[in-house]
């Protein structure tokens, strides 16, 4: 896990994710890394995960649908 946090990010909440709260998770992006955050703690602990690893993950989910 990356500890380092860029200054400014664009954070996107799932299409899946209703207006109503709850559990919502944010992606964003930046050069080195993807973040996922808890959209109810913008302000807490962040996951960083390589760029390639997250494609990895992605893949996974495709195939499990």
């Amino acid at each position: 896990m990356n500890r380092e946090q860029p200054a400014k990010l664009d954070w996107y909440k799932s299409s899946y994710s209703s207006g109503e709260g709850g559990a919502c998770v944010e992606v964003a992006a930046d050069r080195s890394a993807v973040r996922v955050r808890d959209s109810k703690e913008r302000g807490g602990p962040q996951l960083a995960f390589a760029r390639d690893a997250w494609a990895g993950f992605l893949g996974e989910l495709g195939r499990a649908r």
